[in-house]
């Protein structure tokens, strides 16, 4: 049975029911960094099972809580998720080296506020960026993504949209 993804960033210490009743309906909830506030991530973590990463805005209790970096599998899915990881083509100087030697299948980062999928054909890696769901930023619509998981498959893919 596939497993549910919901991939949320940059939530900058605001987190809404809308946001979580999306997390409710979710096997798991995958925080791509900028939480603002370990309120959002316990909020979470009552109704659904997390992983995160801190970002830049992150204090010293989040980045107690979450890596950088969190290079985990699931299913036959490598996944590498970070707050700064750039793109496909132009990965952070601070990712490429590691990320070219051993490419997961699935490479995610947030702190663009830009939503963005993308399939790295050099790598053949697919690449995502959920965009912004918190208050904060210049992004005019929340953002979110989600899929499923089975076994070696990425699938059903969809953008998720609440406007602020």
């Amino acid at each position: 049975m596939a497993l549910k993804i919901l991939l949320l960033s940059d939530t900058h210490s605001f987190i809404d029911e809308k946001v979580l009743n999306y997390c409710k309906a979710s096997d798991e909830v995958w925080h791509a960094g900028d939480i603002g506030s370990i309120e959002v991530t316990n909020r979470i973590r009552e109704v659904s099972t997390l992983r995160a990463v801190y970002g830049n805005i992150d204090d010293k209790d989040i980045r107690s809580e979450f890596p950088l970096d969190n290079k985990f599998k699931v299913e036959e899915v490598h996944v590498w998720m970070t707050h700064i990881g750039g793109y496909p083509y132009r990965y952070n100087p601070r990712v490429r080296e590691a990320l070219t030697l051993h490419p997961p299948k699935l490479f995610i980062s947030g702190h663009s506020h830009i939503l963005k999928v993308q399939f790295d054909k050099k790598l053949q890696l697919l690449h995502m960026n959920p965009g912004a769901v918190g208050n904060h930023g210049f992004h005019k619509v929340k953002t979110m993504l989600r899929f499923e998981i089975d076994k070696a498959d990425i699938k059903n893919l969809e953008i998720i949209e609440i406007k602020r």
